[in-house]
């Protein structure tokens, strides 16, 4: 069963604050119902944690962006999910609960690596500063996610999620 990863953003997200307002918040909340689904359907303590960690880190990150853009003299719309993300979620509302782990971190690893080319893009050469500075805070928070999901990827018995 292939696993269908969300659809990176849009390219003048990685310059334009409402593009990157949009496709910030599109992508936490790909994260947050992803995590949700996941917090439904695993049965291992493991993913089980990593789900929850995304959840509260995606709502910080959205809650950080909002903020920014408001600093930054904009009225960002409440997040939405991309509407071509809908397969993904769906995909992991239909997983078995034999697959659905694997399929869950095999969306999380180019989720989270387009949402990290996002942030740092913005952060280099993005219009407004206090988004840009927004955009910078959530790399490092990005890139955790992806050494957790790989690690928990490559663990397959997925035992070991020490460090987290």
């Amino acid at each position: 069963m292939a696993q269908t990863p969300p659809p990176p953003p849009p390219a003048e997200a990685k310059t334009t604050a409402d593009a990157y307002v949009k496709a910030a918040g599109a992508s936490d909340q790909f994260e947050i119902q992803s995590s949700q689904i996941a917090l439904q359907k695993t049965q291992n303590p493991a993913v089980r944690k990593f789900a929850d960690m995304l959840i509260k880190h995606h709502q910080k990150t959205t809650a950080a962006t909002v903020k920014a853009a408001q600093k930054a003299g904009l009225t960002p719309p409440p997040p939405a999910l991309d509407p071509a993300a809908q397969p993904s979620i769906a995909e992991l509302q239909s997983a078995s609960a034999a697959d659905f782990d694997r399929i869950y971190l095999a969306q999380q690893v180019p989720a989270h690596q387009a949402a990290l080319d996002l942030h740092q893009s913005y952060a280099a050469n993005g219009d407004k500063a206090p988004l840009k500075t927004s955009a910078r805070a959530a790399v490092p928070i990005v890139k955790q996610h992806i050494a957790a999901a790989q690690k928990l990827s490559a663990g397959k018995g997925m035992g070991n999620m020490s460090g987290m």
